[in-house]
């Protein structure tokens, strides 16, 4: 019997996934080999490519006008690869800062240009969003950046920004838990390891008419023009990794498509916060506005008791509760192949262990 596994990334794949790749590995689709080992501009590998695209644009409602992308990288990788491609001699580009996640795309983008830091959370240690109202945006700005889902600190927007500007977002940790309008926003990016897929493939989702103004010096694989024109192929991609996702757009669909996911998804975090709320021994310090639906970290009225809850927790099949080293404490990562009994006994433990070290 598998875990249930809280990692935030990378994060529990859907076991029905799991057991359909390990019965294609080592012959996908009577081919005679697994699909890791055939060319990946064969027939067969851009047939499954072709469908994980199509898939995922059905997800979506991904306007024809818009380029997708299969990189690899990780976001970590499009902090630099964004203004590379998007901001232009003599232009600032406007950034949200609303935690660790955010201060990486920032610290970045000031390598490569002007960078305005047009609001931040930082004064109250990232607890809630900035409204828009209190934003200093730049006029005629090359593009506005945000972070809709800080996976460190369990904070997410609960509003889609508008501006005048082309919006990027850097959608690692919630793409895919709930339906999006993607016409709103000029460039999309994600890390395939926390809703997609397993590490190692980095999706973009780019409007065209934002392709083809990158700088002269940027590295040809970072170039969104040339790697939509090559179909994400300039060299070997990560064939594996896109197969697999693949393989997840599929589940999505069977499960009921993005609205389905949303009612599960909000189930799981309600059933979490709700007990975190009343428990009087857990805490959460987000702004309820503005609390995460995929990561939800907290706090023991004891922090004494934190390496006994995690080893507790572990030996009950529990996995991967511990905070991120940055900031401590538990976290718990509600992703889409996170069902909800993982939710329910996991607050069946939190129970226990409140009542017999409260």
């Amino acid at each position: 019997m598998r875990a249930f596994n809280f990692c935030a990334g990378p994060a529990a794949l859907p076991t029905a996934v799991l057991n359909r790749a390990q019965s294609e590995l080592p012959d996908w689709h009577s081919t005679g080999m697994s699909i890791m080992e055939m060319s990946h501009r064969s027939k067969d590998f851009v047939g499954a490519a072709d469908k994980a695209e199509a898939d995922l644009r059905s997800l979506l409602g991904i306007p024809s006008n818009y380029k997708v992308l299969f990189l690899q990288g990780g976001a970590t990788l499009q902090f630099s690869a964004v203004p590379l491609n998007l901001l232009g001699a003599g232009q600032t580009a406007d950034y949200i800062d609303t935690g660790i996640w955010a201060q990486g795309a920032i610290k970045e983008a000031q390598r490569y240009g002007n960078v305005n830091i047009a609001a931040t959370s930082g004064a109250d240690h990232y607890h809630h969003v900035p409204a828009q109202s209190t934003w200093n945006l730049t006029p005629d700005a090359a593009y506005v950046h945000y972070t809709p889902n800080e996976t460190i600190g369990g904070l997410q927007y609960d509003f889609i920004p508008e501006v005048e500007a082309p919006l990027v977002a850097d959608f690692s940790s919630s793409i895919l838990s709930e339906p999006l309008d993607v016409s709103k926003f000029g460039l999309i990016y994600a890390g395939a390891q926390k809703n997609i897929g397993p590490a190692g493939l980095t999706l973009v989702i780019v409007r065209e008419d934002l392709i083809g103004k990158a700088q002269s010096t940027i590295p040809s694989l970072l170039d969104y023009a040339k790697q939509a024109n090559s179909g994400s192929m300039i060299n070997t991609p990560p064939t594996f990794g896109w197969y697999l996702a693949g393989l997840v757009f599929e589940w999505l669909i069977e499960q009921g498509g993005l609205t389905a996911m949303q009612k599960l998804n909000q189930e799981k975090a309600t059933l979490l916060y709700d007990y975190i709320d009343r428990s009087g021994f857990y805490a959460n310090p987000i702004n309820p506005a503005n609390r995460s639906k995929m990561n939800v970290p907290f706090t023991l009225a004891d922090s004494s008791l934190e390496k006994a809850f995690l080893a507790e927790s572990t030996a009950a099949g529990l996995l991967n509760l511990a905070g991120h080293r940055s900031v401590g404490g538990m976290r718990a990562s509600l992703y889409n192949a996170v069902p909800l009994e993982a939710v329910q006994a996991l607050v069946a433990f939190m129970q226990d262990f409140a009542k017999r070290n409260g």
